[in-house]
């Protein structure tokens, strides 16, 4: 514990302490403040106890003044020391700095030196770089004025020539206004040629065509006059399976219309042909509901003969000749071959010859008897008013009408080829042979039919 005398003098020893303590701050570390009361020169001291003498407490307080400050100095001593020893670390660790400084500056400017040698070439070479661009950027302006000045001049005859192509198509609009006020007149005109054309055109054609209806009968033939209505199937040339066929689908087709009204199978020349396609006509015209005809206008021989004979009812001209004959064929081979074709041949006779021989009212042996009787080659032809009274045929037409044609022929035949001489049954053609004979070659036949034909001049040929 402190003294009175001491706690008095104590605060004017501390004024001295902040300079002392000022100086070592930066050197030592902050000491935590001490509570010590603010006392100041200028605040009066109160003391109860009677004044000493002034001199006494002078010399007291110096004295005591002196020991505290000695007192400081030996407890800031060791201070002072580690204050000297960092200043001079520090004094050394400054020109330490100093020195990496320096030598980084010596770096520094030698590299701010190597800088602006670098920057120098560059700001050569950039000058370089432009002044070569700006000779090509001079070049380059030259051409583009050159072009603008091209462009320009392009423009000025683009122009010009636009002008002139909007007066040429101002000129060819006109034209083709022109053009299509002529071709309107034209149309127009034509338009006239063409209706009065196709006005022409229906009237020949109403004078090509006949307009009144087909009169259908049950009986044809009124005094000697024979009607044909347009249920007619034409028969020329030779009768060939084809041919057959043929007609057997048009007799189908009439019945299938109506089986009414007779059926009319016309023959204008034949010479005969296939007995198997003969015999499938007479069993056609046998099975048809209605009644199928015969006409001959000028020649039915053989084949075509029977068809007449046999048929429910024939006409013909009286001039037309119908010829039978005796079953004639073309056959090769060996005499056992021969003899077998023979055989055939008689069988075919009797199945088509014997009803033929039986409309007559004589017999097969005498029918062939009166055939030579007639001629030596055994063609017995007769004109068809003889032929009425043999019962080849049944009746003579001295007129027959045929209402099927109902079209100008003229016209038909003009939109159609020619047709060869001696042209039958639609499938023969005429050539000549090596002889520079004419003739025509006969289509093969089925197996085991034979050709019933009249072939006086060897016209008609087998194909080999």
């Amino acid at each position: 514990m402190h003294s009175p005398a001491t706690r008095r003098t104590l605060p004017v020893a501390l004024l001295v302490l902040p300079s002392i303590l000022t100086t070592v701050a930066w050197a030592a570390p902050p000491a935590p403040p001490v509570a010590v009361p603010a006392v100041t020169a200028s605040q009066p001291v109160t003391t109860t106890a009677p004044q000493p003498d002034l001199k006494k407490v002078q010399e007291q307080l110096s004295l005591e003044n002196s020991v505290a400050d000695a007192q400081l100095r030996k407890e800031l001593a060791p201070l002072a020391a580690e204050k000297q020893r960092r200043e001079m670390e520090a004094s050394l660790a400054r020109q330490k700095l100093e020195g990496e400084l320096s030598s980084r500056q010596a770096e520094i400017e030698r590299l701010n030196k190597q800088i602006d040698l670098i920057n120098r070439r560059v700001s050569l070479k950039e000058a370089e770089r432009k002044s070569r661009l700006d000779e090509e950027f001079a070049a380059t302006r030259e051409k583009l004025e050159k072009l603008r000045t091209s462009n320009e001049v392009a423009a000025a005859e683009l122009a010009v020539k636009t002008r002139e192509i909007a007066l040429r198509e101002q000129e060819i609009r006109l034209k083709t206004t022109e053009m299509q006020l002529k071709k309107l007149d034209l149309d127009a005109h034509v338009a006239r040629i063409t209706s009065d054309l196709e006005v022409r055109d229906k009237r020949d054609a109403w004078h090509n065509r006949v307009l009144t209806d087909i009169a259908y009968t049950k009986d044809p033939f009124k005094d000697g006059v024979l009607t044909i209505s347009d249920r007619r199937i034409a028969l020329n040339g030779v009768v060939t399976m084809d041919m057959a066929d043929r007609i057997t689908e048009r007799v189908n087709f009439f019945n299938n219309q109506t089986k009414e009204f007779p059926i009319f199978i016309v023959i204008d020349q034949s010479p005969g042909g296939s007995v198997a396609a003969g015999y499938k006509i007479l069993k056609t015209m046998k099975g048809s509901a209605a009644p199928v005809y015969v006409v001959v206008k000028s020649f039915a021989a053989s084949m075509a003969a029977g068809i007449t004979t046999l048929a429910v009812r024939s006409f013909a001209y009286p001039n037309a000749i119908i010829l039978h004959h005796q079953l004639a064929g073309f056959a090769g081979g060996n005499l056992t071959e021969h003899r077998e074709h023979v055989k055939e041949l008689e069988e075919w006779w009797k199945r088509l010859a014997q009803p033929v021989s039986a409309k007559m009212g004589i017999s097969l042996d005498e029918f062939l008897k009166r055939m030579y009787q007639n001629r030596s080659t055994g063609d017995w032809q007769e004109f068809a008013d003889v032929a009425k009274k043999l019962k080849w045929v049944d009746e003579v037409a001295e007129t027959i009408r045929e209402q099927s044609f109902v079209k100008n022929p003229d016209v038909l035949e003009a939109s159609m080829p020619p047709v060869p001489r001696r042209y039958f049954g639609g499938e023969l053609v005429e050539t000549t042979d090596s002889n520079g004979k004419v003739h025509a070659k006969l289509p093969r036949i089925e197996p085991y039919d034979v050709y019933y034909l009249y072939n006086p001049d060897g016209y008609y040929r087998l194909t080999p």
